[in-house]
């Protein structure tokens, strides 16, 4: 009966994340037309920064609960599949996607660098305060070099006859829904990181495995969404801040948070190892297929996929064999 209880808590959990994600997503993006930001920065600084909530939050009740590993395991988890089946997925639905701007060109070298910096920093097993502070401070690096450029950011949107009383109302609606989303959020994550810690007992699996396998990929479904969703309606921009951003924002400013509130200990890296391998291997085909041919094509999309499927398999293969 308790294993049903968890299994059902984290389904419900997993969905209410899907759900309150997406309302965060979309009110964000209201208020960032409010603030008349261009779609890329939009959908790197806003709604990705909304999208990696999740993440914080399992980050921040994870340490609270003195599992902080787990967060670890669920940002390494997300990046692999954000770099891989998230590109992949939204690369065949454009059918290609453009890469020819200089801010997404230099933005695909933060992806890559944040995406393996924390491998680096905790190649001694541990990832402690003094870490969470360099991931941070990469983090602010980043927004400071983004907003340092006018032309990168801002950006005239029609009005469509509305007042400005009328808009700053809709405003307001928008930051309720805000508020709204995090709350959902809040109680969602703390499902998941207890339902998640039931698993890894009774499975006998460390926390930061379950972190990757289950949790990471249950919390880049709204990235994914997204990213189909704009490949559909043409947004190629927003695909590619979206993805770049739910990688910048866990790896520095997520994963930093927590190494703060609570230092992350990984004492046995055997089960761990195919996760570093493919984060490592996803991030540099991803900086590769970015910056050649000023786009990523189909045949790119389908290598992207191969690597998730080769990792699922290693993976498979550490634990049981």
């Amino acid at each position: 009966m308790t294993g049903l209880f968890y299994i059902f808590t984290f389904i419900g959990s997993c969905i209410l994340l899907f759900w309150a994600g997406n309302i965060l997503v979309k009110a964000l993006m209201g208020v960032a037309h409010f603030l008349k930001w261009k779609e890329f920065t939009v959908s790197l600084f806003v709604m990705a920064t909304a999208a990696s909530i999740p993440n914080l939050f399992i980050g921040i009740s994870s340490a609270i609960h003195q599992t902080p590993q787990l967060s670890f395991g669920d940002v390494i988890g997300g990046n692999i599949v954000d770099l891989t089946l998230g590109i992949g997925i939204a690369t065949l639905i454009a059918k290609g996607l453009p890469t020819a701007s200089r801010t997404v060109q230099t933005s695909s070298i933060f992806t890559m660098v944040v995406a393996i910096l924390p491998l680096l920093l905790i190649l001694d097993g541990r990832l402690g305060r003094v870490d969470g502070i360099i991931l941070i401070s990469f983090f602010l690096f980043y927004i400071f070099w983004l907003f340092s450029k006018r032309k990168s950011f801002r950006k005239s949107y029609e009005e469509k006859g509305n007042s400005i009383i009328r808009r700053f109302k809709i405003f307001l609606k928008d930051l309720g829904r805000v508020i709204l989303g995090i709350i959902v959020l809040l109680l969602a994550a703390e499902g998941v990181v207890r339902s998640a810690s039931f698993f890894a007992q009774s499975l006998r699996l460390p926390l930061s495995l379950v972190g990757v396998l289950i949790v990471g990929v249950g919390n880049t479904l709204p990235e994914i969404y997204f990213a189909g969703a704009s490949a559909k309606s043409g947004r190629t921009w927003m695909i590619l801040g979206d993805l770049m951003g739910s990688v910048i924002v866990p790896s520095s400013l997520v994963l930093g948070t927590v190494a703060l509130l609570c230092p992350i200990e990984i004492v046995d890296f055997r089960l761990f190892l195919p996760a570093r391998f493919f984060l490592i291997v996803s991030a540099i085909f991803f900086f590769f297929f970015a910056r050649t041919g000023q786009r990523i094509t189909k045949r790119e999309a389908l290598f992207l996929f191969l690597i998730y499927i080769l990792f699922l398999f290693v993976q498979w293969l550490t634990n049981y064999l």
